[in-house]
């Protein structure tokens, strides 16, 4: 508008300068914009108010701050067309002067206030300068040829960095949470293949270990039924020997040897019994037991064991009915009270004791005055093969563990006070009364 107005050597006001440049302002964009004269002087502006310092002049172009970046470039508004009309200012603050047909101020009009660039002349235009010196990005020819024409000004934007820092954050956001997803989704794959291979590790076990209890199922069959025809031998072994006994009455050494082979073949025949029994599967079929009759019932079996060696049995008088299998409730009993009187010495003393811990529940305790259980074996006792008995076998209490186990029961071995052990039996379901649920 201005150049093309200044061919004809036409006037411009600054009212309509400011309000074409106030059309380009856009808060948050473009803050504001300036038109300088050739000396630094303000022409022209629009939207917020720029200082320019020396720091400013001296960035060549380009100056950073915080929330705005000025830039500063030169603008050519072209030639005049006489040099009379070079005279006459660019841009025109006091409408009065304003003439669209007129060129010329009249004589009589008062001055016009230094708001204008007047041109400087050939001489002087040949030596004007920007007040910021050259743009970085303007060759010094390019230079040269702007400022050798009259009329040239410069022109100041100043932009909003605040969208510029706002897309910046925005994208450091979105790419720190790229980069979490990132590594969340590399964590979590690594975890599910390291998953994936232990379970499969699992797997493999799992199947291993489920062939080797078939195969230890059927080794345990062949075991037992090994076992089981192995005591006829024996029981011919052992009638022929008892033959032998009796028929050799004149010869001591021979009836001596006859009975070592009974006292052999009767320990073989406990030993094959106890593994027979043993290797049979344990399913508990529960029903309503009264534990008092059933503990009297045991004692009496262990009776003249229990008179040999003078031990002292204490049984419980308050009655006690529980939810168990009969036959093997009463196998378990029989094993524990056997090892107490095996444990005891000559004129010791066996104790039987139950009480309530809740009203469906029941504690049973067998407890003696024997030699004990070291603190190391209380757990081991349990498994098939180990006892503290020189000529024991090692599974009578195997086989009670298994009958408490089909009952979902517990037992453990635990030191009586002032000394031997302690075998409880917890966790019996106490029988309601009269059939009830």
């Amino acid at each position: 508008m201005v150049r093309s107005q200044r061919r004809i050597g036409i006037a411009v006001s600054k009212e309509r300068v400011e309000s074409a440049l106030q059309d380009l302002v856009r808060p948050g964009d473009l803050e504001s914009i300036m038109i300088l004269g050739a000396t630094g002087e303000t022409i022209a502006g629009a939207g917020r108010p720029v200082q320019l310092t020396p720091d400013m002049l001296r960035a060549r172009g380009i100056y950073w701050r915080e929330e705005t970046l000025t830039l500063m470039n030169l603008m050519d508004l072209g030639h005049n067309a006489s040099e009379e009309r070079s005279r006459a200012p660019l841009v025109v603050s006091d409408p009065r002067l304003f003439r669209p047909n007129q060129t010329r101020r009249p004589a009589d009009a008062p001055p016009v206030p230094e708001l204008v660039s007047p041109n400087l002349g050939a001489n002087a235009a040949r030596t004007a300068r920007s007040p910021f010196g050259r743009p970085a990005w303007m060759s010094p020819e390019e230079y040269e040829s702007v400022i050798q024409k009259q009329g040239v000004h410069s022109l100041v934007i100043a932009l909003s960095t605040v969208p510029m820092r706002q897309a910046v954050q925005n994208d450091l956001l979105l790419r720190s949470l790229i980069s979490l997803l990132t590594c969340a989704v590399a964590t979590a794959s690594a975890l599910a293949s390291r998953n994936f291979g232990k379970n499969a590790d699992l797997q493999i076990r799992l199947v291993k270990a489920g062939e080797m209890n078939t195969h230890l199922a059927a080794m345990n069959l062949a075991a037992a039924g090994l076992a089981h025809e192995t005591r006829n031998p024996l029981n011919l072994i052992r009638g022929l020997a008892q033959l032998i006994t009796m028929q050799a009455q004149d010869a001591p050494q021979l009836k001596e040897h006859a009975a070592t082979i009974i006292e052999e073949a009767d320990r073989v025949t406990v030993q094959l019994n106890e593994f027979i029994n043993y290797s049979k599967p344990r399913e508990a079929h529960l029903a309503p037991v009264a534990a008092t009759g059933l503990v009297a019932d045991v004692a009496r079996t262990l009776l003249p064991d229990l008179e040999e060696k003078q031990i002292q049995l204490s049984l419980p008088e308050s009655p006690l009915t529980i939810e168990a299998d009969e036959q093997l409730f009463r196998q378990a009993l029989f094993n524990l009270l056997l090892n107490a009187v095996q444990a005891v010495e000559i004129g010791g003393h066996i104790e039987i004791r139950w009480s309530s811990v809740a009203p469906r529940e029941a504690v049973l305790e067998i407890r003696d005055d024997g030699i004990g259980v070291p603190a190391a074996e209380r757990t081991a006792i349990f498994k098939p093969y180990v006892t503290m008995r020189p000529k024991g076998v090692g599974l009578g209490l195997a086989i009670v563990h298994q009958i408490v186990a089909a009952h979902r029961w517990e037992i453990v071995c635990e030191p009586n006070q002032p000394r031997g052990a302690v075998f409880r039996i917890s966790h019996l379901n106490v029988a309601a009364p009269n059939g009830e649920l």
